[in-house]
């Protein structure tokens, strides 16, 4: 199993047990991701306790992890897009700028007011289209 979402909808909608009974056992507990699947089912209201509970008990075996929630959530169809990071041009301006890293160039930009980015801004122009 290389698609971690198998898995997810393995727990949340079609309840087939994938680590029991399949042709390799321990290759589909190798594939099961726990960190994915936890945060695939925070994106619900019904499911979140349970994916912070296995969260907290990052420690147990995987398959434990899978059946706990295989058997705990009730059927239904979970779908959502996951929250993907913005880049953030004036970032990446203060970045160049000063020679900052990512957290340093965050902390300048909340100090800096819009003149100052846009007059960096117009500094770092190379001109072109």
């Amino acid at each position: 199993m290389s698609n971690p979402f198998v898995y997810v909808d393995s727990v949340s909608h079609s309840k087939k047990n994938l680590m029991r009974g399949s042709a390799n056992d321990e290759l589909a507990e190798r594939g099961y991701e726990p960190y994915l699947t936890n945060k695939s089912l925070s994106y619900h209201q019904d499911s979140i306790f349970h994916a912070n509970l296995m969260n907290s008990y990052g420690f147990l075996d995987k398959k434990l992890q899978y059946e706990f929630l295989l058997n705990s959530l009730r059927k239904r169809k979970r779908f959502a897009k996951w929250h993907k990071k913005t880049e953030d041009a004036s970032l990446e301006l203060i970045m160049e700028y000063f020679g900052y890293g990512r957290a340093e160039a965050t902390q300048a930009l909340q100090v800096l007011t819009d003149d100052q980015v846009a007059m960096i801004e117009k500094f770092l122009d190379k001109g072109g289209r």
